[in-house]
């Protein structure tokens, strides 16, 4: 999922650019940016060895990514470009706190079962909210 993401920021920037804040300076090279670290986050987190690594980084990229969250649910300008609601613009946090914990879930190798089987149930209806946004 994040690499297709991630790739997306190359195909569709523009999509991107609408929940920049209009504040961050080289908005358009910060979107190839993220969207490059998304793809590596997502190739490496299909590697064995390196997904605590990936893992990690996912969730610092979750961090530096989330004013942008912040943003579309704040302002008027991005919900009219992606033609959502702030309501709409609101169900998206929870989501990314849900990423958030399975990025963590992810970097830990001795989870214990109960916080493995909860990363289970919630990664279904994660990804399949990520995807219907395609």
């Amino acid at each position: 999922m994040y690499s297709v993401i991630g790739v997306r920021h190359f195909t569709d920037p523009d999509y991107f650019m609408t929940i920049m804040p209009p504040k961050l300076p080289f908005a358009r090279l910060l979107v190839f940016f993220t969207g490059g670290w998304e793809i590596v986050n997502g190739v490496l987190l299909l590697i064995h060895k390196t997904r605590k690594l990936a893992a990690l980084s996912t969730t610092i990229l979750l961090i530096a990514v989330f004013p942008a969250n912040i943003y579309l649910v704040l302002s008027e300008v991005p919900q009219q470009a992606l033609d959502i609601t702030q309501a709409q613009a609101i169900q998206r946090i929870p989501f990314q706190f849900t990423l958030f914990f399975l990025a963590i879930w992810h970097a830990r190798p001795d989870n214990k079962f109960v916080v493995s089987v909860c990363a289970s149930i919630i990664f279904y209806p994660t990804i399949g909210y990520f995807l219907s946004l395609l």
